[in-house]
């Protein structure tokens, strides 16, 4: 694993240097901080370089590219939790790429003491993307109601189309669920990444509140309320506890943050 980061980090100059462009939002000026950025991380000026790729989500361009060569340069900077932060919003654009999962992967093993897991269904719905299942939604939604105005258009085809259409109602419904899941996981709950080498959360919003747990670099917790500059967070088995906003990173819909 060590082995496939360190190349992926060998490569993000080369090998996703097209992607940007690819994207289609790209500009000539994205391009060539795109490329600057790349100098600056292969000179080992990781931080700089992470600033030059930050430069390009903040014009609007936002591609797998520049957020995967940011968490690399985070990653190398010794910034784990804004590294993770980064692969993750490369995840949520290019859900199968990978260097990406592979990257993510290895960062998240760096985490030490409580962090939340995904549950398995969640999991499973994070392989595609938020548009992907829209797509599929949208078409299984059109099929099933085209099949349906045949039936009443040729009631000789109704005993034909039956069973199709069965099959197209439940497999609309299906995916509309799952869309709506990927939704409110994406834009409604909210995931606080920990910025800092370690934070106390404690039993209340308070300072002077007891210690509820240590949390580290890179950990990743649900985040449950607020109050203040305080936020209530939880890794979904142990008692949740209050850590201060400064200390982790929200993440909110791509675009919202970089």
């Amino acid at each position: 694993m060590k082995r496939r980061l360190a190349l992926a980090v060998w490569l993000c100059g080369v090998a996703l240097g097209p992607a940007i462009a690819a994207a289609g939002a790209a500009t000539a000026d994205a391009l060539a901080q795109f490329e600057a950025a790349n100098r600056l991380y292969e000179q080992g000026r990781f931080a700089e370089a992470a600033r030059g790729y930050e430069a390009i989500l903040k014009g609007g361009s936002f591609s797998p590219a520049v957020y995967f060569n940011l968490g690399n340069a985070r990653f190398k900077a010794g910034e784990l939790g804004r590294a993770v932060v980064a692969y993750r919003r490369a995840m949520q654009l290019s859900p199968r790429d990978p260097d990406v999962l592979a990257n993510l992967r290895f960062a998240r093993e760096q985490v030490h003491g409580p962090k939340w897991q995904p549950a398995r269904p969640e999991q499973w719905l994070e392989r595609l993307s938020l548009d992907e299942w829209t797509l599929l939604a949208a078409g299984a939604f059109w099929l099933a109601l085209g099949l349906l105005a045949v039936r009443q258009v040729r009631p000789g085809l109704a005993s034909w189309l039956r069973w199709p259409t069965r099959i197209s109602v439940v497999a609309a419904l299906g995916l509309g669920g799952a869309l709506g899941t990927v939704w409110f996981e994406q834009t409604g709950r909210q995931i606080a990444v920990v910025i800092v080498r370690e934070a106390t959360a404690r039993q209340g919003p308070f300072e002077e509140s007891p210690e509820a747990l240590k949390v580290h670099d890179g950990a990743e917790l649900r985040v449950l309320d607020g109050k203040d500059d305080w936020l209530q967070v939880g890794d979904g088995r142990r008692r949740p506890g209050w850590v201060k906003r400064e200390a982790v990173y929200v993440l909110r819909a791509v675009g919202g943050d970089v």
